[in-house]
């Protein structure tokens, strides 16, 4: 029983590691990764002596997968949440507080955003259940063309966009309503008279848990333990250059036969392997598109005084270069021990610009447009820069419909499955659950045979 894996990110390990559990010993697994590492978009660095991850860096604690992971693995004691403070918008050349009582930034009334947008703003978004609304149940649209009809442009680029650009590196312009709002989606598609009761329909219960949770030491450590308890081939800095069907299994460039597949792959590879095997699947992950972005890492003196804030996210048009800054330090307590320690995010979907500046130009970027919003001077001890070429995927309209013709397609080829962050969300516990509904499909698949 061979088992090829295409893809050693988090979600082609998960896959090779529950595909471990279902089969057990007697398989032979084989992860192909395109890098010269592993961990895809996670990566662990070293930030004035100390790991930092200088991808993503927290997952939503509110769904089960990554603790449970940890705990099978092994890692609970690893689980960390944050300290509880909130980001601030820099917006008109100054911080605000983040809205509360929105939906991704989209507020559900006037005080949402009080301050941080002007009164004719506010009182269009007063008016807005007043207003009639056109929605066709089932329809998507992009984030901006709804929600700038309805609360006007300054709520989307001071309240809904910063926050888009730190889950997807795109803009309410490139992300669709369905696939990043579903339940904002269903409230409309159940009839919601205007946006404002859509959004409060939408709004999650209170709950005093921790939205995110992390990793003390960072995400390599999940991704060395799944590496460890997969008791894969890791083939690093090969490509899959080709998929074919051959007998009764499968043919895979460069390592040969197998007998099942695992495409943990991006949408593009993904896109090019299933062409000539299931072509309505190809084209519509082709239609899927990557966003690029850079982080740049800075160790501070400890008398750094930052806000006591999580971080700072920057409004669209405004005249700074960073996207957001992240304030490590702050926002996790096992972090705060080793001093004063911040993350700048540069790049979104449609401005690959910043990756081809010198690690100078962005560290110098990075430590000038804290200064600015912080109000202090910033003398870093140490940078790290890190970019992410085609990191994320971006879920525009229609996106919902585009993974359904993916996994339909795919679902028809036997012993051939796909994950990734490009299928049902871009964080981590998304990931987990497609790479082990990939994984299970496989065994149940081989075990069937016999094999």
């Amino acid at each position: 029983m061979r088992i090829a894996v295409i893809g050693g990110g988090i979600s082609g390990l998960v896959a090779a590691y529950r595909l471990r559990g279902f089969l057990g010993a007697a398989a032979e697994i084989i992860v192909l990764e395109r890098r010269n590492r592993l961990g895809g978009i996670l990566h662990t660095g070293e930030v004035g002596g100390e790991p930092l991850d200088l991808g993503a860096e927290a997952f939503v604690g509110r769904r089960p997968e990554v603790p449970e992971l940890l705990r099978e693995l092994g890692l609970a004691a690893q689980l960390v949440t944050p300290a509880g403070l909130r980001p601030l918008i820099w917006s008109q050349d100054r911080t605000h507080p983040l809205p509360e009582k929105t939906l991704m930034g989209i507020p559900s009334g006037p005080e949402s955003v009080r301050g941080l947008v002007d009164a004719e703003t506010l009182a269009r978004i007063a008016a807005e259940a007043d207003r009639p609304l056109s929605w066709e149940p089932g329809s998507d649209t992009d984030v901006y063309r709804l929600v700038a009809d309805r609360f006007g442009a300054q709520t989307v680029a001071r309240s809904v966009d910063p926050l888009l650009g730190g889950v997807y590196a795109g803009s309410s312009r490139s992300i669709g309503l369905r696939a990043a709002l579903p339940t904002l989606a269903a409230a409309l598609d159940a009839g919601a008279a205007s946006l404002t009761a859509a959004v409060h329909a939408a709004l999650p219960p209170p709950s005093t848990d921790p939205v995110f949770g992390g990793i003390r030491d960072g995400y390599r450590v999940l991704l060395d333990a799944l590496a460890s308890a997969s008791a894969a081939t890791f083939v690093c800095s090969t490509a899959a250059t080709g998929l074919d069907r051959s007998g009764q299994g499968w043919a895979v460039d460069p390592i040969g036969a197998v007998d099942a597949v695992v495409l943990a792959s991006p949408a593009p590879v993904t896109a090019r392997l299933l062409r000539g095997i299931a072509p309505g699947a190809a084209a519509a992950a082709a239609e899927i598109e990557l966003s690029s972005s850079a982080v740049v890492a800075l160790a501070l003196p400890r008398d750094t005084e930052l806000p006591q804030n999580s971080g700072i996210l920057i409004a669209t048009g405004e005249p700074l270069r960073a996207k957001a800054f992240t304030l490590s330090s702050r926002k996790w307590p096992h972090l705060a021990a080793r001093g004063a320690m911040v993350r700048a995010s540069f790049g979104k979907f449609g401005d690959d610009a910043p990756l081809g500046w010198t690690d100078e130009e962005l560290i110098a970027a990075a430590t000038d447009d804290l200064a600015t919003v912080t109000g202090m001077p910033i003398a870093p001890l140490s940078a790290v820069v890190q970019r992410w070429p085609g990191g994320l995927a971006q879920y525009a309209p229609g996106h919902p419909d585009r993974v359904a013709a993916i996994e339909s397609g795919v679902a028809k080829v036997e012993r051939l499955a796909v994950a990734g962050a490009y299928l049902h969300g871009v964080g981590v516990p998304a990931c987990v659950a497609a790479a082990t509904a990939a994984a299970r499909r496989i065994a149940d698949q081989l075990t069937a045979l016999g094999r």
